[in-house]
C-alpha cells in the first residue's frame, strides 16, 4: 500500500472507451446503513506469529483483517501459520481476507488469478482484498488509458473468478478521473463488492482532513449500493506528516477515530474504519 497520499490530481479527460462488464448493477444505497461506531479492520503485511496478531485484534475490536499472502504460500511454509490464524479468528469472530497485488498485475492478469485460485483453495479465507495501484505503473504516464482499461479489466475477472467477495484499497482521488465518458471511481466500484479509501490523514475533520478527503468515495458508494471504509495510516512518512499517527501517537488515533465514526452517522456506506497496518499500529506510542 504505497501510492499519493498527499494531494489530489487534477482532472483528466479521455477518448470514449467501451468498457463492458457482464452482471454490473448500481444496486443504490437500498439497505445500506452506516456501520456501528468503533467498527475497525486491519492490514497484516508481515509473518507475525498468529496469537499475537489475533490477541491485538480482540484488544482492538477488530473484526476483519486483511492478511497478506504470497502467491509461493502452499509451498513457502507459511500454510500453517494461516491455518492456526484462522482457526483463532472464528474463536474470535473475527473475518479473515487474503492482501495480495502487484502493480504488474494491471497487465498480468494471469498472475492475479493464479494467486487468487491458490487463496481460494486454501479455503481458509472469507474474501479478497486487492492491493493493486496502477497508477506506480509506467503506463499511468505513458497510456492513461490503456492502464486505466486493464486495471478495470482486472477486477472484473477476478470478480467473475471466484465467489468470494472482491474488495479493493483505492486513493481518495480516483474520481478525480474518467475513463472515455465514465467516471473511475464509479467504475470501480461496479467491479467490486467494497472499497477500502487510502484517507490518510492525521486529523478527523476540516480542511484536508480524514473526512474531507473521504467523502466524495463515501457519496459514491452510497449511489452505487457498495460499501466505503476509510483507511488510516500508522507508519512512518517522512514526506508526508499529516498523512499518518506515527507522530501523534496511539491515544490521538483513538480520539480522531471516534470523530470520524460520530460524523459518518449519516453516510450510509459507511463500512468502519481499516488501520494501517498491524506492524506499526501494536508499536505506536501512547
Amino acid at each position: 500500500m504505497k501510492g499519493r497520499w498527499q494531494t489530489g490530481l487534477v482532472s483528466v479527460v479521455l477518448m470514449t472507451a467501451a468498457l463492458a462488464l457482464p452482471g454490473a448493477s448500481s444496486a443504490g444505497s437500498a439497505g445500506l446503513t452506516a456501520a456501528a461506531p468503533g467498527t475497525r479492520a486491519m492490514w497484516l503485511w508481515g509473518d507475525d506469529p498468529a496469537p499475537a496478531a489475533i490477541d491485538w485484534a480482540v484488544q482492538h475490536h477488530v473484526t476483519e483483517i486483511f492478511v497478506h499472502v504470497a502467491p509461493s504460500v502452499l509451498t513457502n511454509g507459511d500454510l500453517a501459520r494461516m491455518q492456526e490464524m484462522k482457526a483463532l479468528a472464528d474463536v474470535s469472530r473475527i473475518k479473515l481476507r487474503a492482501l495480495g497485488g502487484d502493480p504488474a498485475w494491471v497487465t498480468d492478469h494471469a498472475a492475479a488469478l493464479a494467486w487468487q485460485q491458490t487463496v481460494v483453495s486454501t479455503g481458509l479465507f472469507a474474501g479478497i482484498h486487492l492491493d493493486v495501484e496502477p497508477y506506480l505503473t509506467d503506463g499511468w504516464t505513458t497510456d492513461l488509458q490503456g492502464t486505466e482499461t486493464a486495471f478495470l479489466q482486472l477486477l472484473s475477472k477476478l470478480r467473475a473468478g471466484s465467489t468470494l467477495p472482491l474488495g479493493a484499497d483505492v486513493p481518495f482521488w480516483y474520481g478525480e478521473y474518467q475513463v472515455g465518458t465514465r467516471n473511475l471511481a464509479d467504475e470501480v466500484l461496479r467491479r467490486v463488492n467494497a472499497v477500502t479509501v487510502m484517507s490518510y490523514r492525521d486529523t478527523a475533520t476540516g480542511p484536508n482532513s480524514i473526512m474531507a478527503i473521504s467523502q466524495d468515495w463515501l457519496n459514491r458508494g452510497k449511489n452505487a449500493g457498495k460499501r466505503v471504509r476509510l483507511g488510516v495510516e500508522t507508519g512512518p512518512l517522512a514526506d508526508c506528516g499529516h498523512c499518518t499517527f506515527h507522530e501523534e501517537g496511539a491515544t490521538r488515533l483513538t480520539q480522531e477515530l471516534a470523530v470520524v465514526d460520530a460524523e459518518t452517522r449519516q453516510s450510509a456506506a459507511f463500512a468502519g474504519v481499516a488501520v494501517h497496518h498491524y506492524g506499526s499500529w501494536h508499536n505506536l506510542p501512547d
